[in-house]
């Protein structure tokens, strides 16, 4: 699949039609569309989100979402995206039109499909439409403008892919916590085409649910509905606590970008150390704060075992009880055999003996004494065992048994050790991040300069909001915590609940054969999963070794998948798992690009990939690596917006040239901005001259 031609009409920066065309040419897949910071490539970007998904832009990505509702809502939203000369026209419309070849829809024989949205500033009235080589067609119709894109072209949930800023995709490599683990292991799903099963999975267990539900008799129907009504309210108060905890986020991020920036203005005020010492221990005060953070991430991995290492004494008193438990059932079972050996010796003794005493009495006297031996031997070793019995309130297995020794001993060694290493750890970090807060206090400014009090009264202040915010977060989190866990719970009751039901004689075989679908689908989810990760982690790891010039830095790739969360482990040559943390930004971004790649090779979708901000964090050696294995690589089509000298140098552009199809500059004058093509040797130059127009 690729795009042919996109028309764009009074959006954003875009005032009336503004028209590109993508032509193909055999060997050459990269289009690149340069232009100034403000000109308007990212705009470009948004425009084709929008044309695609709509309304639903927000469930694209994370920045559309919060975008929607710093504007207020979606209506509010396209009000801001469009151009504001055009608001006043006579026909103030504003719309985006795709056409795209060689798609291939299962059953619809077609050459092009042409998308196009449109909004009203005026009546406020969205409008999309969809053709089929040139005509609409009844299977769209049918099934839904908005659904035909999302299940035939583009899945919204994996668009992220496809249209990015490369400079974002390290969050990819940054993703740590499990809200964000979740939400990556949801497109992920979708990328390798899991998504599907997964739906189906859910739509029988809420069949399953709903053919418990009709056999519900007239005295539990008050609680059943009791039941359904307070899941509802969980899922409510779940959705709006991750609602707050995006809200305290962007707090965040927005008074940490205004607190730095007052620290910078504060250097520059100081006179006690020069300005380079200062910025030096400005960033090893960063590192450390990455260092605690990193402590705090590998202590969260043991948080599940720390109630038991917490609870050591009456851990101990358990195992002590099953090593009691143990002896005694192993005493009892030597009692048995100790009677059985006694038995048998008695008896084959007698036989012996009869053959040598010939008087019946005599043997019979004999017979008696030892079988009154017998008894009293054993009743002796019975009041032994009766003393040092316990009373049986474990009655583990012996597997359980060694299981939970093993289990005691790794809480009392390795885990008791791992946590004191990593305590002592935090406290020596801590210890350094005060030293270097105090040096960087004294240098920050003088004493009498009035700018800098009222600086550090201002940052203070935000420091303080700051402080507020973790504090709210931290609640949020513990709060989210407890309702996923009740959640949980309430779920499992409302199972068991339901399990009292009598089915109806009609939906009991409907009931048997969704159960053993249900099976099956869960044992092929599981399967899937397995394959598609072995075949990440070796696509992941030809692609690290393609684009990194490091040797001997990652051997190996890890995918963990635990339930809904997935995770990537990157592994060095000592068998050590790297912090992705200690990542370099350009190395974050090479793993990223090699994830991305991998994504996008495993998903068997073709798309065109459109990427923003390319090149911005790489060295010389890795900018050739990009350029040459990955742009040529990762679609059929792929359309970059650089930022000519600063994201791409004339020596990169060069290397380009072989694989570039076109290439467009975007020009821009007081009624808006507009795309210029150019030959291929001639980007550079008329570059240079504009350069040199804006110079004078």
């Amino acid at each position: 699949m690729r795009i042919d031609h996109i028309d764009i009409k009074n959006f954003r920066i875009y005032k009336d039609n503004n028209s590109i065309d993508f032509k193909e040419k055999k060997g050459s897949n990269i289009f690149l569309i340069a232009g100034k910071n403000g000109f308007g490539k990212t705009s470009f970007l948004t425009s084709l989100v929008w044309v695609f998904y709509g309304k639903l832009i927000a469930q694209v990505e994370d920045k559309y979402r919060k975008d929607i509702k710093k504007a207020g809502g979606y209506q509010d939203y396209l009000d801001s995206q469009f151009n504001n000369d055009a608001k006043s026209s006579d026909n103030p419309a504003m719309s985006v039109e795709v056409t795209l070849s060689d798609v291939m829809i299962p059953s619809v024989p077609c050459k092009t499909v042409q998308i196009k949205r449109t909004y009203n500033y005026v009546t406020k009235n969205e409008n999309l439409e969809l053709r089929i080589d040139g005509n609409e067609n009844e299977l769209t119709k049918d099934v839904g403008y908005e659904v035909f894109i999302n299940d035939f072209l583009l899945p919204r949930e994996i668009a992220k892919f496809f249209f990015f800023d490369a400079e974002k995709i390290v969050s990819l490599a940054e993703a740590k916590s499990k809200a964000e683990l979740r939400s990556l292991s949801r497109a992920y799903s979708e990328v390798l085409g899991i998504k599907k099963y997964e739906e189906l999975k859910r739509n029988l267990e809420v069949l399953l649910s709903n053919l418990r539900r009709r056999g519900v008799s007239e005295d539990d129907k008050d609680k059943l509905q009791n039941l359904i009504a307070k899941d509802e309210e969980l899922t409510v108060l779940i959705d709006y606590n991750q609602e707050r905890q995006d809200e305290v986020d962007m707090k965040e991020a927005n008074l940490k970008a205004k607190s730095d920036e007052l620290q910078e203005k504060l250097i520059r005020e100081g006179n006690a150390i020069t300005l380079e010492e200062l910025k030096a221990l400005k960033a090893e005060h960063e590192d450390v704060k990455k260092d605690i953070q990193a402590t705090k991430q590998k202590l969260k991995k043991h948080y599940e075992l720390l109630p038991f290492l917490i609870a050591n004494k009456p851990l101990e008193k358990l195992k002590n009880q099953l090593v009691k438990e143990s002896k005694y059932q192993n005493h009892h079972f030597s009692l048995k055999t100790y009677e059985d050996k006694i038995e048998n010796f008695r008896t084959q003794f007698l036989s012996d003996i009869q053959s040598v005493i010939k008087d019946k009495s005599l043997f019979e006297q004999l017979e008696k004494v030892s079988k009154e031996a017998s008894k009293k031997e054993l009743k002796q070793q019975q009041k032994a065992t009766t003393k040092n019995n316990s009373k049986i309130l474990l009655d583990f297995t012996e597997e359980e048994h060694r299981e939970f020794i093993a289990f005691y001993k790794h809480i009392n060694t390795s885990l008791k050790s791992q946590i004191e290493q990593l305590i002592q750890e935090d406290k020596n970090h801590r210890i350094s991040l005060n030293r270097l807060s105090r040096k960087i206090k004294q240098g920050e400014a003088r004493k009498d300069n009035y700018l800098a009090k009222k600086i550090r009264s201002e940052k203070q202040k935000i420091d303080q909001q700051l402080l507020d915010l973790k504090d709210e977060k931290h609640k949020l989190v513990e709060e989210f915590g407890q309702l996923n866990l009740q959640h949980s719970s309430h779920k499992k009751v409302l199972s068991e609940f339901e399990k009292n039901f009598k089915l109806i004689e009609q939906d009991r075989k409907k009931y048997k054969v969704t159960e053993k679908l249900l099976d099956k689908i869960k044992t092929l989810i599981s399967r899937i999963k397995e394959e598609k990760k072995f075949a990440l982690q070796k696509t992941i790891v030809l692609g690290l070794k393609r684009l990194m010039h490091k040797e001997n830095f990652v051997k190996d790739v890890q995918v963990n998948i635990r339930e809904d969360v997935m995770d990537i482990d990157l592994v060095d040559f000592k068998g050590n798992i790297i912090d992705k943390d200690n990542l370099s930004k350009g190395e974050q971004q090479l793993y990223a690009t090699a994830l991305l790649k991998a994504l996008v090779d495993e998903s068997g979708i073709e798309f065109p990939v459109f990427i923003d901000s390319p090149l911005q964090k790489f060295d010389k050696d890795h900018s050739r690596n990009i350029i040459e294995e990955f742009y040529p690589n990762i679609s059929d089509q792929v359309v970059l917006f650089p930022l000519l000298e600063k994201e791409l140098t004339e020596k990169e552009y060069q290397l380009m040239t072989p694989y570039l199809s076109q290439v467009y500059m975007i020009k821009h004058s007081p009624k808006g901005s507009a795309f210029k093509p150019y030959k291929l040797n001639n980007l550079f130059k008329a570059f240079k001259e504009d350069e040199h127009v804006y110079a004078y």
